[in-house]
């Protein structure tokens, strides 16, 4: 029992204990069940092979966690006990006395203990129940059938939980269901009310920012207080009166010439410390100081759908964020800032945390706030139907709503506020919808509705989106083959099969979900396989492959690409180069429509466990091949070579996302796979800030038939400097020399580890030490010939995988 006279942490001492049976071990704080059995080797590693349904028996049994704790004055007055995150069924008891119940992973609760609560020796339990138990009984009762996304989810009627939809599983996500406490979990002694949210509103007006802050309160008496706020040197105050039960009371404090809080890439990110103060209570928050807006307004195309910080247009640049771990002890601070950072290393300024994950702790987000990272963010529903016809459900999701919002409204880095995760197209996808549309489409309505009643209360800074993706406000159009208007999913590339020329096909307002799927390096692989297993249509290689078909689909794309590997090692290599081809394909075409696409964020940034999948990062966060190449197509200025399909000219085009117009000398050259390189010339533009431009055009002829096109190009200011290829054809089509390559790895005069590689003949994908914890200033590289390429190790991270020795890999013929 750890904390102040009038708080205390009760982190320590737990046991965990299976109902029913003689297992116990000790249970960390925060922590889950399979975790703390795994660590006392009660289980076997849950990805190791198909170990995954050998532990049901986890998620099918009831589990109690319990401590001792002492209080050594008689505890007179208030108490309360507050969980942050229960998962998510559970009973509490408070020396035997039961206290409270919870019922959703994505609630605090906060129980009064005072009459549990005694002096000297208090034994506090939490006794789970089974979530998927839960989950079935719940369908059970419901007096009509409401479907679940069944091919994704191995767990069904995760729909009626207030979990994390992705714990059944998902076409990524191994179903564990895990069950335990993901926050804090404190005894606070109370005078006369209990401090419970705060909300922050920005209002900015030459030059001055407003904070708006309600506190949110329950009382158990009358009674005159001081409410406070502080931040930076400035104390604002004022006397309220309270009134038993639910209440709030409204302060502002002004700040005079405001630090701006920007997204990566276009200024600084300044940070407020913020404390609201209660009755001997207090909330603190770090706060940055910004506007943000989403323009839809109308256009010659349709409906704009774009990002306005601070008054400037924002191209958002990233990709979707799924928990950072199936085991959710594993998703420490530590683990997850290595992400995100391995995300701003890629050139991304947005991330999407997706409705069928989580809300994440406040930690999260502080440091999405500290990178520059926007965020948007889905409410917690996907690709279901969802009960919204049960008012007590219903009434769960709106405590829910309201809490999560005013959780988050002091952080700079919330963008959006979204409703959920592809729920309109699923109303199409079941066979009860289809027959009764209007009964779930009423059941969509009013969840919908309820959380915008939400945003409407509480009016949080963060514009409210209804889905994702979504034509539009109440409009149940098509968005995912709809490019005029709101944010789009464009999946026909991978789940249709379609080649990746197909992305040039539309050009999306913001495509918010988009990928392709690859199978992670050779040292993840041989983390959960057996050398026999290391064949892709094996069973343990399926068992960790989600998306049924997925496999043989990454196959049957690298035969389309590249001639057929010989080996397993160098077709896991040559589908993480498909995946690469295929996002820089769609992304760099979008891009060079900008204004007209004003955001990427393809699927996914991260994994959940080993597994094939479409992330970027692999599980344990090494860098696949895609994120090598994301740090190139996602850099703030690039220039991209595009078919003209009138003409068939290559066309140059410049985007600039800086902040402000720049100068570029672009550099241009014919490259014979033979070896010989021919200059075109270099070309001299002013890149705009607001609009990609053509910079200039050459003939498809003058390539020839055995060449391709390499141009790279530096900025006046010296800041911006880049390079990219183009080939006319596929990789299989040409005739690619055996390359003979030289790699020297030495230490630089700053101290820094350098790798020299010099090949004599053009060389494609060229990449040292796939799978290691270095990250290189790049990879993934063309080589020209007899022209060396320095790749610097920029961090080294830390891994729970073992090392793998340094290979060098290329595309052979």
């Amino acid at each position: 029992m750890r904390g102040t006279h009038s708080e205390w942490l009760l982190h320590d001492d737990w046991i965990l204990a299976r109902i029913g049976a003689p297992t116990k071990v000790p249970f960390a704080i925060p922590g889950d069940v399979h975790s703390a059995l795994l660590a006392e080797e009660e289980i076997p590693d849950p990805f190791w092979r198909d170990t995954e349904t050998s532990l049901d028996w986890v998620h099918e049994s009831q589990w109690q966690a319990e401590t001792t704790f002492t209080m050594e004055a008689d505890p007179t007055g208030a108490y309360c006990l507050t969980l942050d995150s229960v998962d998510c069924h559970a009973i509490l008891f408070l020396n035997g006395i039961e206290i409270g119940r919870c019922e959703s992973q994505f609630l605090r609760y906060d129980f009064d203990v005072s009459k549990a609560l005694q002096k000297g020796a208090n034994r506090l339990a939490i006794r789970f129940l089974s979530n998927s138990r839960e989950a079935r009984d719940k369908q059970d009762q419901f007096p009509f059938k409401v479907p679940h996304i069944f091919s994704n989810c191995r767990l069904p009627h995760y729909n009626f939980l207030r979990k994390a939809q992705c714990h059944a599983g998902w076409d990524w996500n191994i179903a564990l269901s895990p069950l335990g406490i993901y926050g804090t979990v404190r005894l606070r002694k109370l005078s006369t009310v209990r401090l419970d949210d705060v909300m922050v509103r920005q209002h900015h007006a030459d030059g001055v920012v407003r904070l708006d802050i309600t506190a949110f309160y329950h009382a158990d008496e009358p009674a005159e207080l001081t409410l406070a706020a502080s931040l930076d040197g400035q104390v604002a105050s004022q006397a309220i009166t309270v009134w038993p039960g639910e209440g709030k009371a409204d302060l502002s404090i002004t700040i005079d010439q405001p630090r701006l809080w920007w997204p990566i890439g276009h200024g600084e990110q300044p940070l407020y410390d913020l404390t609201i103060m209660l009755d001997g209570q207090s909330i603190e928050r770090r706060i940055g100081l910004r506007q943000i807006e989403l323009v839809t307004d109308r256009d010659e195309i349709g409906n704009r759908f774009v990002f306005r910080v601070n008054g400037r247009e924002i191209f958002c640049r990233g990709a979707n964020w799924i928990p950072a771990d199936a085991l959710p002890a594993r998703a420490t601070p530590d683990h997850v800032r290595d992400l995100l950072t391995s995300a701003v290393e890629a050139n991304m300024n947005m991330i999407r945390v997706w409705g069928g994950g989580q809300y994440e702790p406040d930690w999260f987000y502080d440091l999405c706030s500290e990178l520059g990272l926007l965020v948007w963010h889905d409410f917690m529903f996907a690709c279901n139907l969802y009960p919204a016809s049960d008012p007590d459900w219903l009434a769960l999701v709106r405590r829910e709503a309201h809490q999560q919002i005013r959780r988050l409204s002091s952080q700079p880095c919330m963008a959006l506020w979204c409703g959920d995760n592809e729920l309109v197209g699923a109303l199409t996808w079941y066979e009860e919808s289809k027959k009764d549309r209007d009964r779930y489409l009423v059941m969509y309505d009013r969840l919908n509705h309820a959380l915008e009643e939400a945003i409407h209360a509480e009016q949080p800074d963060s514009p409210f989106w209804p889905s994702s993706p979504s034509v539009g406000p109440l409009n149940f159009g098509d968005g995912w083959h709809d490019d005029t208007a709101g944010d789009m999913h464009f999946w026909d590339v991978w789940h249709s099969a379609k080649d990746f020329e197909h992305y040039r096909s539309v050009q999306p307002r913001f495509c918010s979900e988009f990928g392709f799927q690859s199978f992670p390096s050779k040292r993840v692989i041989e983390s959960f396989t057996e050398p026999q297993d290391r064949n892709v249509s094996s069973p343990v290689m399926e068992t960790h492959q989600r998306n049924e078909g997925g496999n043989s689909r990454i196959v049957e794309t690298i035969a389309r690409y590249f001639r057929f590997p010989d080996g397993f090692d160098d077709l896991t290599y040559l589908s993480q180069i498909s995946q690469g081809l295929a996002m820089k394909t769609a992304i760099e075409y979008w891009r060079s429509a900008k204004p007209r696409c004003m955001g990427t964020l393809y699927w996914q940034l991260n994994d959940t466990w080993p597994v094939a999948s479409w992330s970027g990062l692999e599980y344990g966060g090494g860098w696949k091949l895609l994120h090598y190449m994301a740090r190139r197509f996602y850099a703030p200025v690039l220039v991209t070579a595009q078919p003209d399909r009138a003409s068939g000219d290559i066309i140059l085009t410049a985007i600039n996302d800086s902040p402000a117009p720049l100068d570029l000398t672009l550099s241009i050259a014919k490259v014979e796979l033979q070896g010989g390189v021919k200059a075109f010339g270099d070309v001299h533009v002013t890149c705009p800030m607001g609009r990609a431009m053509e910079v200039t055009r050459i003939k498809r002829e003058a390539l020839g038939e055995d060449a391709f096109l390499h141009f790279n190009w530096l900025s006046k200011d010296g800041l911006h400097r880049g390079e990219n290829d183009y080939l006319p054809k596929r990789p299989k089509d040409f005739n690619l020399p055996t390359p003979s390559i030289s790699l020297d790895e030495h230490v630089n005069d700053k101290g820094e580890t350098e790798i020299t590689l010099l090949s004599d003949k053009p060389a494609f994908f060229v990449t040292y030490h796939h799978g290691g914890d270095r990250i290189y200033s790049d990879n993934c590289v063309t080589l020209l010939p007899d022209r060396p390429k320095i790749l610097t190790v920029t961090r080294q991270r830390r891994s729970h995988l073992p090392p793998i020795e340094a290979e060098l890999s290329y595309l052979k013929q």
